[in-house]
């Protein structure tokens, strides 16, 4: 399939030793052959299956990583909430909002050990843009309630869409 290469043609030959090496170099060449059009083909038909094959699942995957994602940041907002319950002996009220989680709140429930640098190093918002809705108590009847509305952006929606709560973080 033009692997090999002729490297003694040069052998028969007479060359001055000074121009010896760099003969010896083009000549090694000459006898080299490279890739057929067929050969390069074949790996290029090969790349283009394989692409056509695994596009499609690592592209189907983008929706699973974000509801992934939303799920992490909750915890990491639950987390948050925590320590500033534990700091002031409250948590931020629905209107303070996780604004509070980052900047000393002005108004609302009082802050007295508020920690320095806040609790979070900036107000999150979910994958798909929009700023976590944050309500205190939750009306499920947790203590709060952390919550993106999914892909859609609207409350309610099955699988991808679907709503995602801190206090149901295990579902979809």
């Amino acid at each position: 399939m033009g692997w090999e290469c002729n490297v003694s043609r040069a052998a028969g030959r007479r060359i001055r030793p000074a121009a010896a090496l760099r003969y010896g170099q083009i000549e090694r060449f000459r006898g080299c052959e490279g890739f057929s059009f067929i050969e390069v083909m074949i790996v290029v038909v090969i790349l283009a299956i394989l692409a056509t094959l695994l596009i499609p699942k690592v592209m189907g995957r983008t929706e699973d990583a974000k509801r992934a994602a939303a799920k992490a940041q909750i915890s990491n907002i639950e987390s948050a909430l925590q320590l500033y319950k534990l700091d002031n002996g409250n948590l931020p009220s629905t209107e303070q909002g996780l604004k509070a989680l980052v900047e000393r709140p002005a108004s609302g429930p009082a802050a007295p050990n508020w920690k320095a640098g806040g609790y979070l190093p900036k107000v999150p918002v979910d994958p798909w843009g929009a700023p976590y809705k944050y309500t205190v108590p939750s009306p499920q009847g947790a203590e709060f309630e952390v919550l993106s509305f999914g892909a859609d952006g609207t409350a309610g929606g099955d699988g991808k869409n679907a709503d995602i709560v801190s206090w149901d973080l295990d579902r979809n």
